[in-house]
C-alpha cells in the first residue's frame, strides 16, 4: 500500500467512526430502497422503506428462517426472492462452531466491501509494523476446499477459498507469499501443509510475518513441523521432495524452486534439534515482525502455547468478520489477545444489538423473548453491556442473528468497540442449569494455572455432557504437553484431581447448588494423548471443513467426534469433593 493510499485509508477510518450514526442510517436506507420490493421484504414492508417500519415489522431471524429462500435461489429461482442485486456466488461457513455449514449470498457489492475491508484492517497494522508487502513475504498457512456447484449453476465456497480463487490474489501470490497456489489447493491438507512449511523454510530469510486465518491453524503448523522437521531438512539438503508427497501440483511447484542446499538444511536442523522449542518461530524466521491470526473468542485458548513458540513476537488479531457479515477492525494491533477490541465499521452492514442480561453470577443468558426486546442501534450501545449481534446486509440478510455475544469495551470517536465474549448457545446443561462458553473458559483458565509450576501446558480442551449414567456430569477432554522434554506420565494424578475441584469452585452458583443436591455429578477431566485434537481436526476436515476456517467446537455434539477423543484417553480424573 503506497504511503498516500495508507494515509487516505486512516483518514477514511476517522470519517467512518466520527459519522457512525449518519452512515448507519444511510446504509439501512440504501438496503431498503433497493430491496423493499423483494418477495421477502414485501411481505413485511409492503414496498415502504421507513426505518421505524422496518424495526417494527421485520422479524429477527436465524439462518433456519432464511434457509428456504436461499435454497430456492440455489435451486435456480431468481435472486429477487431475497434481494434485487444479482447473486454471483455463495459463501459457506465452516460449520464447526455452530453445527451445519451455512450458505449465504454473495453479490458484486459484497466483493467490493471485502476489498475495502482488507485495506481498512491492514492500515493499523502498517502503522505499527510498516508495509510488510514492501519488506518481504508472508509465510501464511492457507488451505482451499473444492467449490460446490449448486443446481442454479452458482458456486458455493468458503470465504477463504473464494479469495484464493480471485485473479488478483493469484497475481500477487508469488511476490507476497511463500506458498505456491498448488499447495493451497492441494486436496490432501497434510501434503499441502508439508509443502507450505517446506517453501516457508526455503525462503526463511525473506519472511516478515507468519500466520494463518486462525491461531489453531498456526499451532497445527508448528506441531506438524515438530514431527517432520528432520524430513523437511533432508528435502532441503538434497533438493528433492519426499516420495509421500504424491500431489502433482505440489511436486511441479517444488521442481521449479528446489535445489540442494546443505548449508541451509544444517542451519535449520541445528535450530530444531534442541531440548526446548520455546521461541522456535522467531528462530526459524528471524525477520518476522508478528504472528497474524485470529486469537480472540474460542481461539484465546491457543494463545499461551503460541506465545511459548513465538516468544516476544506480537500476536495480531486484525479483524472481526464472519461468513454472514464484515464487522470490525483492531485499531491497536500491539495489544495482548485478551485485551483486543474491534471497532465496528458503520459502512459494512446495518448493526443492531439484543441486550444480554445476567442469569447467574458470571454467566450470561439471552432475554427469553426477542419479540419483547427493543433492539439497540450501533451508536446507542452502552459501555460494559453485553449484546447479541444482529445484522442487516446488502446480501439479503435482514435482522439476522449472527450468534455472537459481544461486550462494549469503549468507543473510538462515535463508533463502539467490542470484545468477543462467546458464541450463543454453546453451553453445557445436565438439568436446568446453563453453563456458557465464558463460564467454562474462566474455570479452565484458573484450573490450568495449577499445571504451570510443574512444567506442563494445557494445549487444547473441549467438553460434552455425559448422561450415560445418572446423574449426568460435565466431561472435559484435556490435551497436556510437558515443557523441557517432560512427559505426561510424570504428571501427578493428585494435581489433575485438584484441577477438577478448582473448576467446580469457579463455576456459577446454580451449578454448585445442583452439585450439592446431587442433581449433577462431579466434573470429570479426561486427559488425551498428544495429537488427539489434530485427529479431531482431521475428522472435521475430512467432512468438508476448510483447514483455514476450522474452529474446534467448545462442546462436542457429534458421536463420531466423541469416539475419536474417547479412543485416545490416557487418564480420567474426578472432583472428589463438593464445591464450596
Amino acid at each position: 500500500m503506497a504511503t498516500n493510499e495508507y494515509e487516505g485509508v486512516l483518514k477514511k477510518i476517522e470519517e467512518l467512526t466520527t459519522n457512525a450514526g449518519q452512515i448507519q442510517d444511510e446504509v439501512l436506507g440504501e438496503i431498503l430502497s433497493r430491496n423493499a420490493g423483494t418477495e421477502y421484504l414485501r411481505g413485511f414492508l409492503h414496498g415502504q422503506t421507513e426505518k421505524q417500519l422496518f424495526k417494527k415489522n421485520v422479524p429477527i431471524v436465524t439462518y433456519e428462517d432464511l434457509k428456504p429462500y436461499i435454497d430456492r435461489i440455489a435451486n435456480g429461482e431468481t435472486s429477487d426472492i431475497l434481494l434485487a442485486e444479482p447473486i454471483t456466488a455463495f459463501f459457506l461457513s465452516s460449520g464447526t462452531s455452530g453445527g451445519q455449514p451455512k450458505m449465504t449470498p454473495v453479490t458484486a457489492q459484497v466483493t467490493k466491501n471485502c476489498e475495502l475491508f482488507r485495506r481498512l484492517y491492514e492500515s493499523p497494522v502498517i502503522k505499527h509494523f510498516g508495509d510488510i508487502n514492501q519488506a518481504g513475504k508472508r509465510m501464511e498457512l492457507m488451505f482451499a476446499r473444492p467449490e460446490i456447484e449448486t443446481p442454479s449453476g452458482l458456486k458455493a465456497a468458503s470465504v477463504s477459498t473464494s479469495i484464493y480463487n480471485e485473479s488478483n490474489f493469484r497475481t500477487i501470490l508469488p511476490k507476497l507469499y511463500t506458498s505456491p497456489i498448488e499447495t493451497i489447493f492441494c486436496p490432501d491438507p497434510n501434503q499441502g501443509l508439508y509443502c507450505q512449511l517446506l517453501f516457508g523454510l526455503i525462503q526463511r530469510d525473506e519472511v516478515v510475518t507468519v500466520g494463518s486465518l486462525f491461531a489453531s491453524t498456526v499451532l497445527r503448523g508448528v506441531k506438524f513441523l515438530e514431527n517432520h522437521w528432520q524430513e523437511l531438512c533432508y528435502d532441503i539438503k538434497t533438493g528433492r521432495l519426499s516420495d509421500w508427497i504424491t500431489d502433482l501440483g505440489c511436486r511441479n511447484a517444488a521442481s521449479l524452486v528446489m535445489k540442494p542446499n546443505p548449508e541451509q538444511a544444517d542451519l535449520i536442523e541445528n535450530i530444531c534439534n534442541c531440548k526446548s522449542w520455546e521461541g522456535i518461530i522467531r528462530k526459524l524466521w528471524p525477520k518476522a515482525r508478528y504472528i497474524g491470526c485470529v486469537c480472540t473468542g474460542v481461539m484465546r485458548q491457543y494463545t499461551a502455547e503460541l506465545e511459548f513458540y513465538c516468544r516476544g513476537l506480537p500476536l495480531v488479531s486484525a479483524f472481526y468478520a464472519c461468513s454472514e457479515a464484515i464487522c470490525g477492525i483492531n485499531l491497536e494491533p500491539l495489544c495482548k489477545p485478551c485485551d483486543v477490541s474491534y471497532t465496528f465499521l458503520p459502512n459494512m452492514a446495518y448493526f443492531e444489538f439484543i441486550p444480554v442480561e445476567n442469569e447467574h453470577d458470571e454467566s450470561i443468558e439471552m432475554k427469553r423473548n426477542d419479540e419483547d426486546t427493543e433492539l439497540v442501534d450501533l451508536v446507542n450501545v452502552k459501555a460494559g453491556q453485553c449484546y447479541e449481534l444482529v445484522v442487516t446486509t446488502c446480501a439479503g440478510l435482514y435482522r439476522y442473528k449472527v450468534g455472537d455475544v459481544l461486550m462494549v469495551s469503549g468507543f473510538y470517536n462515535n463508533a463502539p468497540q467490542f470484545q468477543f465474549v462467546e458464541r450463543k448457545n454453546v453451553i453445557l446443561s445436565v438439568d436446568q442449569e446453563k453453563t456458557s462458553e465464558t463460564d467454562l473458559s474462566k474455570a479452565v483458565t484458573e484450573a490450568k494455572a495449577l499445571l504451570d509450576p510443574l512444567g506442563f501446558i494445557l494445549t487444547e480442551y473441549t467438553s460434552y455432557v455425559d448422561t450415560s449414567s445418572a446423574p449426568g456430569h460435565y466431561v472435559l477432554f484435556w490435551e497436556i504437553k510437558g515443557k523441557e522434554g517432560k512427559h505426561c506420565k510424570e504428571l501427578d494424578p493428585k494435581i489433575m484431581v485438584e484441577c477438577c475441584s478448582k473448576m467446580e469452585e469457579l463455576l456459577h452458583y446454580t451449578y454448585k447448588i445442583y452439585r450439592k443436591r446431587n442433581i449433577i455429578a462431579a466434573v470429570e477431566i479426561r486427559v488425551v494423548k498428544q495429537g488427539s485434537f489434530e485427529a479431531l481436526m482431521d475428522y472435521y476436515v475430512s467432512k468438508g471443513t476448510s483447514l483455514s476456517q476450522y474452529k474446534k467446537p467448545s462442546c462436542i455434539k457429534s458421536e463420531e467426534a466423541l469416539k475419536i477423543l474417547d479412543s485416545r484417553v490416557i487418564g480420567k480424573y474426578f472432583s472428589p469433593k463438593l464445591p464450596l
